[in-house]
């Protein structure tokens, strides 16, 4: 008989040690780049009124999980619906564990996919972290990049006045002065740039993510071609936006340096220090199943 997956909501969520989790995901990707884990390209489905479906699959056989997280984005007059879930199977017993409400999961992967980049790319020595946004997934930055760079100094900087306290962190009204600092995490929902790349030192750092935005991109694409481009997984980069849009004034995916797959295991060629670095997150369902199986070996069900 097959078990029934247990519903496992935001507020079931254990505490997350944010080391742990980053090294779940490095083992997730050396298992992708050994051939022991499959990542296909997401699939997305069209819905009325302009939303969508995305469906990201994965197959982890060092784990012996296999997960799909489904994303719906349904527009609305009062503001986008956006929900995820993400189910979670045991390859070894072909039984689902757990569905798993992917909201947190999904801003925890994103910090920890970030994290896992920083640690891969940034200088040993990086002082200074501009983490640029002030929302949940810009605080949850914070810690998943102490984690990596713990001796570093951290500032945030917001687009608005705000009056948000950080812990350690200095919290700075405007992004204009993120651009001086080693590494600069965007960590915005834009659909335009943020910052100015090209004002960014050589060898520093930028890392962006993904987002439900039509069009999203933290920096001009126009740029990528000034600088040192590095993804999660450049097989899965076919429709990720500044991508795209710079494809359209002559760059081409191709002059990607590397994927997180290669720098896990060394066969990316490093950053040449002559350029500013510019990791692009794309978010995919190894990520998310990498995370969650961490939350469901903490919760006893594997």
């Amino acid at each position: 008989m097959t078990s029934t997956p247990r519903i496992i909501s935001v507020t079931d969520i254990p505490a997350l040690d944010p080391a742990t989790v980053v090294d779940a995901l490095r083992e997730s990707f050396r298992a992708l780049a050994t051939g022991r884990a499959v990542q296909p390209t997401q699939t997305v489905l069209g819905l009325d009124g302009g939303g969508d479906i995305i469906s990201y699959p994965t197959l982890d056989l060092d784990a012996g999980i296999y997960a799909v997280k489904l994303s719906p984005y349904i527009p609305r007059s009062e503001g986008a619906l956006v929900t995820a879930w993400t189910l979670l199977f045991d390859v070894t017993r072909g039984e689902p564990i757990a569905l798993i409400d992917s909201k947190a999961l999904t801003t925890l992967r994103t910090a920890a996919t970030t994290a896992l980049a920083v640690d891969l790319l940034a200088s040993p020595d990086a002082s200074t972290i501009a983490i640029v946004g002030s929302g949940a997934v810009a605080r949850t930055h914070v810690d998943y990049l102490r984690a990596v760079r713990p001796s570093a100094q951290l500032r945030m900087h917001t687009r608005t006045p705000t009056e948000l306290e950080v812990p350690g962190v200095e919290v700075v009204h405007g992004v204009e002065g993120a651009t001086d600092a080693d590494v600069i995490a965007l960590c915005t929902s834009a659909a335009a740039a943020v910052i100015d790349a090209s004002q960014v030192a050589p060898g520093a750092l930028i890392t962006s993510l993904s987002t439900n935005a039509p069009g999203a991109h933290e920096i001009d694409p126009a740029l990528l071609g000034d600088l040192d481009v590095y993804t999660d997984y450049r097989a899965s980069t076919g429709a990720v936006p500044d991508f795209t849009a710079a494809q359209a004034t002559g760059w081409s995916v191709d002059r990607i340096l590397g994927d997180l797959p290669e720098l896990v295991t060394g066969t990316s060629p490093a950053p040449s220090g002559t350029r500013p670095v510019f990791f692009r997150s794309i978010g995919l369902g190894i990520e998310d199943a990498a995370i969650a199986g961490v939350v469901t070996r903490l919760l006893g069900l594997r």
